[in-house]
């Protein structure tokens, strides 16, 4: 395909087709309009300059939609980034239940592991009386395997 068949073509009526064809693989990343047109035989240097056949409104409606474009995609990147920013404040609030949830859990453990060592000071300390209450006993006399038969002796006569 050469230059005078994409002028043909119904996007390159109005301006230099070099213009527009650049224009669009700049604009578009040129992987739909490379594989549409043979782009190597065309001369871009004339770019710059004014097609003499296209008039002033043409140009301006060009701009417009160019303007247009524009403001499309920086709605769509506004709106994108306003999904962005939701989604981060999202995620804090879940990250803050989470440091609450945490929070209470540590808090939690803390208690239960002040219980657990006040019980343990507790069992040493009954331990200790015990010691001492079986110590005394055993020098009134008492001894360990006696007192469990007179225990039980003294529950059937008691239940007779």
């Amino acid at each position: 395909m050469n230059e005078t068949s994409i002028k043909e073509n119904s996007f390159c009526t109005q301006w230099h087709c070099c213009c527009i064809t650049f224009f669009l693989l700049v604009f578009y990343g040129s992987t739909f309009f490379a594989n549409q047109f043979s782009f190597s035989s065309l001369d871009y240097s004339d770019c710059a300059k004014p097609d003499p056949e296209v008039n002033g409104d043409t140009e301006k409606n060009f701009a417009e939609l160019l303007s247009e474009e524009l403001k499309l995609r920086e709605n769509d990147a506004l709106e994108n980034q306003r999904r962005a920013d939701m989604a981060l404040l999202e995620a804090k609030k879940i990250a803050s239940q989470y440091q609450k949830e945490a929070d209470k859990c540590n808090s939690g453990m803390e208690t239960c592991e002040q219980a657990r060592e006040k019980a343990e000071l507790a069992l040493v300390a009954q331990k200790k009386v015990t010691a001492l209450w079986e110590l005394r006993a055993r020098q009134k006399g008492w001894k360990e395997g006696v007192a469990k038969s007179n225990t039980q002796s003294q529950g059937k006569v008691q239940t007779s």
